[in-house]
């Protein structure tokens, strides 16, 4: 099994930040390739057109499967001074998979200052039981250590679907940046889940996360998660993302919308 390190390392990198990758079975989700590792590897292919500027959000559309091997394109929609927008298209056999708008920005001094995201009060994932029960667990979760602080596991009937977790690569190669940071934040299932009785289908339709730091760091590289689903409805459910590093600082918010087939 390709480690996150490894399957990087093996990207075919060509001109104008064109990326060729081959998606093994340990990285599936179902039938199609973890969103999380689509979304890297499109910002991936976006930072080949920008080094000059930090990344500030991602918009992502989980349009088709992923998998196998696809190609990845991106280009840029409009560079200013401060600000670049980047488009990111992942193609496979079937056609286009995924469509991906980054968003970068120039650093700057500003008179606001201040966070409203404090971090849940919790203990560390050492004493915390893994959050994926066995026999349950996706391929592409084998790549994960997710540890269940507050909440419920999946497919366990619970009354609500708020969840906290633990969250890192087992790779201990991965080095901990953006690209890395938004690989990560999407390895638990979507936050409904937890208040299934029996298995069901459902898949991610779009994922928007805003990276609040430009410099991303923690202990051990794990990061705490809380993840919201504050409507289910019609077979959509829509939940909200927040992340933070071992010393309680925010890293990341977000967005998604999720297809349920219960």
């Amino acid at each position: 099994m390709p480690t996150y390190s490894e399957l990087l390392a093996g990207l075919r990198r060509g001109p104008n930040g064109r990326i060729e990758a081959s998606i093994e079975e340990d990285w599936m989700q179902g039938r199609t390739t973890y969103g999380g590792l689509t979304a890297a590897l499109s910002l991936e292919s976006a930072l080949e057109l920008v080094d000059d500027f930090p990344i500030r959000s991602a918009q992502v559309a989980f349009v088709g499967p992923v998998g196998g091997e696809i190609v990845i394109s991106p280009s840029i929609l409009r560079r200013g001074k401060n600000t670049v927008f980047v488009s990111v298209d992942v193609v496979g056999e079937q056609g286009i998979a995924a469509r991906s708008i980054f968003a970068f920005g120039a650093r700057r001094d500003s008179r606001l200052a201040f966070t409203k995201l404090d971090a849940p009060k919790v203990g560390g994932p050492e004493d915390a039981p893994s959050f994926f029960r066995e026999g349950r667990r996706p391929h592409f979760a084998n790549n994960f250590n997710v540890r269940l602080m507050a909440g419920s596991p999946p497919i366990s009937g619970a009354s609500d679907a708020d969840i906290t977790l633990w969250l890192r690569h087992r790779d201990e190669a991965a080095l901990y940046n953006a690209t890395t940071l938004l690989s990560l934040a999407d390895a638990p299932p979507p936050a409904a889940m937890t208040m299934f009785t029996e298995p069901a289908p459902l898949s991610s339709m779009t994922w928007m996360a805003e990276f609040l730091t430009d410099h991303i760091s923690t202990d051990n590289g794990w990061f705490l998660a809380q993840h919201t689903a504050q409507t289910a409805k019609d077979g959509y459910s829509s939940q909200s993302m927040r992340m933070w590093n071992t010393s309680g600082e925010p890293v990341m918010v977000g967005r998604q919308t999720i297809a349920v087939f219960v």
